[in-house]
């Protein structure tokens, strides 16, 4: 009986020192700038969540960095002209450049939504915009489904979220914790997807978000 309890212990101890480990790995990943700031894509996919990712991908769209723009995971109640109210100086001719998508209701699905769109518009590239703290789980979600496809991230950094001395901001700490739990989840789950293959995406008009 002893001998096992040590064997829990020891396994606790080691899953905890890993934990950690990955922990603050996860943080040096969400405090990575921006790397690529010129190289040209195809698309650019903006995933919802925050005024600063719309705005950024308008942004990249404007300056000429990819040919399409697509918001993924916009609520079904909000269309463009609500949207557009919260970017700044949208010229008119590059509406026709902007697909919002209404069938995301998280990050897996935006990577599905995305992937179908990639794929009828013939794209191979693309700018991932999303905020830096929900960066890591993100792109290992788009890099699962499309492999094939090259990939750059694009983070943006919220004003709200205390990238310096993160500890001493409870709602920071939380939603830290938080994302690198979620990253821990879905990290597995790829792991083990060769057992449990992921469904085809088959998205359509009729899909609606109830989110």
């Amino acid at each position: 009986m002893m001998c096992f309890r040590n064997i829990v212990l020891t396994i606790l101890f080691s899953l905890s020192i890993l934990w950690i480990i990955g922990f603050f790995w996860f943080i040096s990943k969400i405090n990575e700038p921006l790397m690529d700031t010129e190289t040209k894509t195809d698309a650019i996919i903006a995933l919802t969540g925050g005024r600063e990712r719309v705005a950024t991908g308008v942004d990249l769209l404007k300056k000429g960095m990819a040919e399409k723009l697509l918001i993924s995971g916009v609520n079904q109640k909000v269309d463009w002209i609500l949207l557009a109210q919260t970017v700044d100086e949208l010229p008119e001719n590059l509406t026709d450049n902007i697909t919002l998508g209404h069938v995301a209701c998280n990050t897996w699905e935006n990577a599905l939504e995305s992937l179908d769109w990639m794929n009828r518009s013939g794209f191979k590239s693309l700018r991932l915009v999303t905020a830096s703290y929900h960066m890591p789980r993100s792109y290992s979600e788009f890099k699962h489904i499309m492999p094939d496809i090259t990939i750059i991230k694009n983070p943006v950094f919220p004003p709200n979220f205390k990238h310096d001395e993160w500890w001493k901001w409870p709602g920071t700490s939380a939603l830290i914790i938080s994302e690198y739990s979620k990253f821990l989840v879905i990290s597995m789950r790829h792991l083990v997807s060769f057992i449990l293959p992921y469904p085809a995406p088959s998205f359509n008009s009729d899909v609606v978000c109830t989110k």
